[in-house]
């Protein structure tokens, strides 16, 4: 006991803590570099600011006073996303994506019409903002409108031998968007399902212009519809051509394009086992033009198509026509 508390109390003296201090320097001095050298290398990229790029949708801010909430809208959004670089530690940008950064353009008060404004970029913590392209992004301010639209049907082409009947609830919906994208939609669809027999589903509403293009930026309530199929089953269907009338003396027919080219009838199987083709019957006169095709179809038969056809048919002289009656008797002989 009394050779330990001797032990310590050399450690109170000066002399004796210098001399164990200089015992064996360089062997220390050694160690440490290497050990701060070790720490140097395992936490430099921790200590090293990185860059990351990021593509940011730009969202609209809008707190113009006295319009009411959501009487206007922001439309043609030109770019719609911005690249955002930002530096920071490597860990912490690892954590982050696009969706963590906010670009946003105010539009508060700016009158109806188009525009060409900054877009202020809100970093995350513990990231700066290094590069911002563009800086300055293009739109129009609108008024936004509400439009009510019938639901036109979607559905997969169903096979010859089926005759479905759908029902789609509801039959309408309201559209919503700014004034200018909603004046150019045309027709509200569901997007394309093939239903079996009593099948149903939910079908998403698109909405398209004039030229059969979807519409980006509005909105639709409900954004969903209900489309039933009513029908059981097949029923007797066949396929059968059309075939038209002679045209009268003194016409001829140089092209003709039925369409379609087949029409399906509805008959008991013994009618329609008998069926090879329909007459149809057209009127006709000289030019070239498009007519309805009236068809002559059997009793207890029923079309499901109505046919047209395109025709082309010139006058015939009188020379012509006996040319061709001379030519007929020489064939029949």
């Amino acid at each position: 006991m009394r050779a330990a508390l001797m032990g310590w109390r050399r450690w109170l003296e000066p002399r004796y803590v210098w001399r164990r201090a200089l015992h064996n320097l360089p062997a220390k001095l050694l160690a440490l570099l290497v050990a701060v050298v070790l720490w140097a290398v395992a936490t430099g990229d921790r200590r090293v600011n990185v860059e990351q790029g990021f593509d940011v949708a730009v969202t609209v801010r809008d707190t113009t006073g006295g319009r009411g909430e959501g009487t206007r809208a922001v439309s043609g959004l030109t770019p719609a996303t911005v690249r955002v670089i930002l530096s920071g530690r490597p860990e912490r940008l690892g954590e982050l994506t696009g969706t963590d950064v906010r670009a946003v353009v105010d539009v508060t008060g700016v009158p109806e019409g188009s525009f060409t404004l900054p877009v202020s970029v809100e970093t995350p913590t513990g990231t700066a903002l290094r590069v911002q392209r563009p800086e300055r992004v293009q739109g129009f301010v609108d008024t936004r409108l509400s439009r009510t639209l019938p639901v036109t049907l979607s559905v997969a082409t169903p096979p010859e031998t089926s005759v479905p009947r759908y029902v789609v609830t509801p039959s309408e919906a309201t559209l919503r968007g700014p004034g200018q994208v909603v004046a150019t939609v045309r027709r509200l669809v569901s997007s394309p399902l093939a239903l079996g027999p009593g099948d149903e589903r939910e079908a998403s509403l698109i909405a398209l212009n004039e030229d059969g293009e979807a519409v980006p930026g509005v909105t639709t309530s409900p954004t969903t519809v209900t489309v039933r199929r009513l029908d059981t089953g097949d029923l007797p269907i066949k396929a059968v051509r059309v075939v038209l009338n002679d045209p009268p003396p003194g016409l001829r027919v140089t092209s003709v394009s039925v369409q379609p080219g087949t029409v399906r009838l509805v008959a008991a199987p013994d009618l329609l086992a008998r069926l090879r083709e329909v007459a149809g019957t057209v009127s006709y006169r000289e030019g070239t033009y498009t007519t309805p095709v009236v068809l002559r179809v059997p009793a207890g038969a029923q079309a499901l198509e109505t046919v047209s056809a395109r025709l082309t048919v010139e006058r015939v002289t009188a020379v012509e026509g006996e040319e061709e009656a001379v030519v007929g008797a020489d064939g029949g002989e």
